[in-house]
């Protein structure tokens, strides 16, 4: 059984994977962005180009280009339900590339619309190191 990426400790078949499969959108901005962090780790661009908000979201991520990224770890800091249509999430991700590790620390803002969650944008905290 393969473990998730999102490091909720369950299987990605039950996890993240029925997120990306379709069979279910994500219940909470937290969970959207594991499942966004997931589908980094799978290389799936087409998920998170559909799970950011179109206000925001850009043409393309180009994740082939980035295919020597390996990504190590997901640190959930904290969830915080604004209203009912508003969330932030706070998160440290770990990845390496070209044998050297980084950190991505970000506060991103979620929005509900028509029951979906959307990743709207996020604030870096900090650097890499």
């Amino acid at each position: 059984m393969e473990a998730c990426p999102c490091a909720s400790g369950r299987p990605y078949a039950s996890c993240c994977g029925r997120l990306h499969s379709g069979a279910e959108n994500a219940p909470t901005a937290e969970a959207l962005m594991r499942s966004r962090y997931s589908a980094y780790v799978r290389g799936l661009e087409p998920y998170l180009l559909a799970t950011w908000h179109a206000s925001t979201r850009p043409a393309s991520l180009n994740l082939a280009e980035e295919a020597g990224t390996k990504w190590l770890g997901l640190d959930v800091k904290r969830h915080q339900q604004r209203d009912e249509t508003h969330a932030i999430v706070e998160f440290v991700a770990r990845y390496r590339i070209a044998g050297r590790g980084h950190r991505l620390h970000e506060t991103s803002n979620f929005v509900r619309e028509d029951g979906r969650w959307f990743y709207v944008d996020g604030e870096v905290n900090g650097g890499t190191g």
